[in-house]
């Protein structure tokens, strides 16, 4: 378990394709990735739960490269992307189902992609103390793979004939 205070920026299918066709539109040097589509009315976050991160598996390369140090998401990711952090950075996990209470930790601090609508835009939002697990260190070690290598052992042990 770790808390995350500071900067982060939400980013989904949408963000991530328009960031390797423009550019990234924030200094991606040391910083987190929120895989997430915010509920913003005015400027505060009502909501903020994580979108599933697998499905940003094949479009995190290049930000990771740029010097993105954290990716936040839910689900867990893809092994290339176990690759690609190791050595250089992790993955952390946000509960599902918690939208509302994990805005409640959250102040909106800008807006980039305004266009791509409310759930796809780079929202600049500044994380207070945030909960989240560590899914993927900065070792190789994959949190969900060992649950899902340790549930399959335990499934054979007690099913198999």
């Amino acid at each position: 378990m770790v808390e995350l205070s500071g900067i982060v920026y939400t980013a989904r299918d949408e963000a991530h394709l328009r960031m390797m066709e423009e550019g990234i539109p924030f200094d991606p040097e040391g910083a987190v990735i929120f895989h997430c589509g915010p509920v913003v009315i005015g400027e505060r976050i009502i909501a903020a739960g994580p979108t599933t991160s697998a499905r940003m598996n094949d479009l995190s390369g290049f930000v990771l490269d740029a010097g993105v140090r954290a990716l936040v998401g839910k689900g867990g990711m893809g092994s290339r992307v176990v690759r690609q952090l190791k050595d250089r950075g992790v993955y952390l996990a946000l509960t599902g189902g918690c939208a509302a209470l994990a805005a409640s930790r959250m102040t909106l601090k800008g807006v980039y992609f305004e266009d791509l609508g409310m759930a796809e835009a780079i929202w600049m939002i500044e994380f207070e103390r945030v909960p989240l697990v560590v899914g993927i260190d900065s070792k190789g070690r994959d949190l969900y793979a060992e649950v899902d290598a340790y549930a399959k052992e335990q499934f054979m042990k007690r099913f198999t004939l």
